[in-house]
């Protein structure tokens, strides 16, 4: 028995000797960026039989084996960091990384990116930051549904204009105004060049309850065959009707719709511009209102843009890159990508703050932050190392003892063997 108990001993030895290593190197990334520590489980091996008259089974164990070392994917303290390019995970998933060599992705929780000098978003070492950057040209939104890819954002680079396609006002007709009253609103929309043009509408009160007129016009001057200072109409013979309950009722004399406009040819050489007035929104809920309250207009949205240079990024919860270029003008130019997997604690560590897929984690499912139960991002910030200093101490010390005791069973085994050799003499 005294040979058995040595290899008992000598198992424990192992065991807690890889229990103080996963120990030590939890300890030393307690400052590493991301990083997630590991706990050690313990699985006694398979017991000896060695008879005897109990009915219960008599077994010897032979030892002890390390069971698993599964990392603990547990929140990390968020430090804000004033960096625009640092960006932390809120939750479950990982950014996903691309090695610029072999095109292999790879999967990480630091998110302590910046932009080299291609203007493309990096990691430290160099893996590109995979996303989505595709724009709806009507939305102007980014498309995310497609392949995740590189971000490139070169700063300092002057963006093309885009001009305006579509455009919507918020605004209500007063009940009480009397025939002849006139409002009028103004949008501010981009041709193609990205110039700036002043679209008003003037809407004119009818006799009828509820009837108003409306027409829109730009200046003489912007529109190729207009006159200086005289408005020149780009649409007109519009009528709005309002019901008993200050409800759009009929538009043009149909059914409230969107309505569309082309200019003609602009004087600075831009081509004319094709526009869609957006009357009804995502909840096919008009944009007009004829209450009894003061006639005005509350909000105005179009989707062009000037051309600018990209003075500053930052990004949002939900993981877009909003660019800042010319006169504090924003627009998503990017959203990073994430992925997330059944089983994360079954990810390959690569080293350098990455991990890789494996069959036990299962598939990478990449989308965007917030959605597909993927964490949110906080932007201008890391994640730090979720290590507790108090409880890998603790551990230390329940390691240590274990390591010996074990060192004690095979020292006392030692000293049975020399006994029992000492038997003959």
């Amino acid at each position: 028995m005294a040979v058995g108990s040595f290899s008992a001993g000598l198992s424990g030895l192992n065991a807690n000797s890889t229990y103080l290593s996963v120990i030590g190197n939890n300890l030393a990334n307690i400052n590493t960026i991301g990083f997630k520590s590991s706990t050690v489980s313990f699985m006694d091996l398979v017991s000896q039989n060695v008879g005897g008259s109990s009915i219960n089974p008599m077994q010897v164990g032979l030892g002890v084996v390390t069971g698993s070392i599964s990392p603990v994917f547990s929140q990390g303290s968020i430090e804000n960091t004033r960096e625009a390019t640092n960006v932390a995970i809120q939750g479950n998933g990982f950014f996903v990384v691309k090695d610029p060599n072999s095109g292999g992705l790879a999967y990480t929780r630091a998110g302590n990116f910046s932009f080299n000098s291609d203007g493309v978003l990096v990691s430290p070492d160099g893996f590109r930051v995979q996303g989505f950057t595709q724009i709806d040209p009507l939305t102007q939104e980014i498309i995310t549904t497609g392949q995740a890819g590189d971000i490139t954002v070169p700063p300092g680079v002057l963006r093309e204009p885009v001009a305006t396609t579509n455009f919507s006002t918020r605004t209500n007709l007063n009940s009480n105004a009397v025939a002849g009253d006139v409002f009028t609103t103004a949008v501010q929309i981009y041709d193609a060049l990205g110039s700036a043009h002043m679209v008003t509408v003037t809407y004119t009160k009818d006799a009828a309850p509820g009837a108003w007129t409306y027409e829109m016009t730009v200046p003489g001057e912007d529109i190729v065959g207009g006159t200086a200072g005289t408005p020149q109409a780009i649409f007109t013979g519009g009528t709005v009707q309002f019901d008993a309950n200050g409800k759009l009722q009929t538009l043009n004399g149909g059914a409230p719709a969107d309505v569309a406009i082309t200019t003609a040819a602009w004087t600075n050489g831009a081509a004319a511009s094709v526009l869609n007035w957006d009357v009804l929104d995502a909840n096919n809920v008009t944009s007009l209102t004829g209450f009894d309250s003061a006639s005005a207009t509350s909000s105005i949205n179009q989707n062009g843009s000037a051309a600018g240079m990209i003075t500053s990024i930052s990004i949002d919860s939900a993981g877009q890159i909003i660019a800042t270029f010319g006169a504090g003008q924003t627009i998503p130019v990017g959203a990073l990508a994430l992925a997330s997997f059944n089983n994360p604690k079954g990810l390959v560590k690569l080293g350098s703050n990455r991990y890789g897929e494996s069959q036990a984690a299962g598939v990478a499912n990449i989308g965007t932050a917030g959605t597909g139960g993927r964490g949110t991002l906080i932007g201008s910030a890391i994640e730090q190392s979720n290590v507790d200093i108090a409880t890998e101490f603790t551990q230390m010390i329940l390691a240590q003892r274990g390591y010996q005791a074990n060192a004690k069973t095979i020292t006392v085994s030692d000293e049975v063997l020399v006994d029992t050799l000492q038997l003959k003499r």
